[in-house]
């Protein structure tokens, strides 16, 4: 069993712990200068004593070492496998991304573009055994992924997608459409879909024709709408350095999803027009429900091998440190002075007692 981290990018939290270690040692070379300043040599040891430099460097430790131990947890650690039966539907989906400047609208956090990627990254994670693909269509539509169960490749080009990377500008959602029929038709016989993530904008490419041609070919298109369908959302883009939003003949462009049209292509291809707008839609369930189940069920059995996760360890070891940091104080218990007791058949009656010497002035009076 090999210890793995499924987050390696988070290593960037251990600075926390650095910074607050230079930050605690620097106070403790302030306190010594200053308790320097304030007593002098013989009183410097008993003040130290009472201060107890001892118990705030050992609550300095637990402090950094629950920062550290928390950034680990933060890197995700596995360590085991765990195997389990999982159901499978063996269905070919498409993803057809928009990813045009109007995507870069942020009626959606961060933007549309980027909470598409999310949405089917969230789909490829969940399902079990299907195959997908992907086509981007920035102007001319460009297979990005053919049809694989490779995971880690799909996430790959998920993260290197960007704005405009077509060679023409504006979304030609026929065009993307025809190409991801034809990525599907590569594939075996069995079930197929497209989704199409989008605002709604084409730029004259004919996508209801394209869609009837696809359901005559037993392709299913489901589309899913982005942004705001009311007011829309302007667009920012970034030139020489300075960011600024896109405008044509002197007036900012208001990019609004067009939900008429995706539900027109969604109908000619018996799927469904799903519009998530600016709300924040939670696509793997949808396809786990709806989209699936609509293609067919033809499940199978398949045995998953599942890393465990172990950062739960690192969690419970970091609390456990804060909660002695926050236990231990900064003095001990204080020493009680021994009481001498008494010995044994002496009362306190017949203990000697000290007889007072006589002052210069008892003296004198005694001489008179």
């Amino acid at each position: 069993m090999d210890l793995r981290f499924a987050q390696p990018d988070a290593i960037f939290w251990l600075w926390t712990a650095v910074a607050a270690a230079v930050l605690l040692l620097w106070a403790a070379s302030r306190r010594r200068r200053a308790l320097s300043r304030l007593a002098s040599s013989n009183l410097h040891a008993r003040f130290t004593r009472a201060i107890g430099p001892t118990r705030r460097g050992w609550r300095g430790v637990a402090l950094v070492g629950a920062l550290v131990l928390l950034s680990a947890a933060m890197l995700d650690p596995r360590l085991g496998v765990r195997y389990e039966r999982v159901a499978q539907r063996n269905i070919d989906v498409v993803f057809a991304l928009d990813t045009s400047r109007s995507m870069l609208a942020e009626d959606l956090r961060p933007n549309r573009l980027q909470r598409a990627k999310q949405y089917i990254s969230d789909v490829i994670g969940h399902a079990v055994g299907d195959r997908f693909g992907l086509v981007t269509f920035g102007g001319r539509p460009t297979l990005k992924v053919p049809l694989t169960r490779d995971l880690a490749a799909m996430r790959l080009a998920l993260e290197e997608v960007g704005p405009r990377t077509g060679r023409r500008g504006g979304s030609m959602m026929g065009d993307a459409l025809r190409l991801s029929e034809d990525a599907l038709e590569s594939g075996a016989d069995g079930l197929k879909a497209i989704i199409v993530l989008t605002d709604g904008e084409d730029m004259g490419s004919y996508p209801i024709e394209a869609a009837a041609a696809a359901a005559e070919a037993g392709i299913s298109i489901w589309t899913v709408g982005l942004g705001d369908a009311d007011e829309g959302s302007r667009i920012p883009v970034m030139v020489d350095g300075e960011r600024i939003f896109l405008s044509h003949d002197g007036h900012e462009v208001w990019s609004r999803m067009n939900g008429d049209l995706l539900q027109q292509i969604a109908d000619a291809a018996n799927g469904r027009f799903i519009p998530a707008g600016t709300a924040n839609l939670d696509l793997a369930d949808v396809y786990d429900r709806v989209i699936a189940p609509a293609n067919g069920k033809r499940i199978e059995s398949a045995r998953m091998e599942n890393e465990i996760p172990r950062y739960r360890w690192f969690i419970g070891a970091a609390l456990v440190l804060i909660a002695i940091e926050s236990v231990l104080g900064l003095r001990g218990a204080p020493k009680r002075r021994a009481v001498s007791k008494p010995r044994a058949g002496v009362t306190l009656r017949d203990t000697p007692r000290e007889t007072p010497r006589d002052t210069p002035r008892d003296t004198q009076g005694a001489a008179a």
